[in-house]
């Protein structure tokens, strides 16, 4: 394995859960997959449709976003939004984040 390699390796597991915390916190607003998609991007969580979708079923099934189908257009799409139980958990999630970043920085400025 490449140094490249094992850095994106690295990076996608340090990324991991900051896009379900991107996700919860995107969904307040009610948001369908792709349009999550082309958001995360455009915010710098980098991920694909492969990863999102399948996440949005899980976090759909654990409680922590809602759904519903909108057949108002040609297409028809399942809009999602963070439940209650979801904006506690990002909320939660946001205050370990932060708690994280603070320890991190402490290590950085030690040596």
């Amino acid at each position: 394995m490449t140094e490249n390699e094992t850095l994106d390796t690295h990076l996608q597991e340090l990324r991991r859960g900051t896009v379900v915390l991107a996700c919860l916190r995107l969904l307040r607003q009610p948001g369908y997959g792709y349009g999550l998609l082309e958001e995360l991007n455009g915010r710098g969580f980098q991920t694909d449709a492969n990863t999102l979708y399948p996440l949005l079923r899980r976090l759909e099934k654990q409680g922590q976003l809602t759904s519903e189908w909108n057949t108002d257009e040609a297409r028809p799409r399942k809009f999602y939004r963070t439940s209650p139980a979801g904006d506690a958990l990002a909320s939660a999630m946001a205050a370990e984040f932060r708690s994280i970043a603070t320890a991190i920085d402490s290590l950085t400025e030690e040596n």
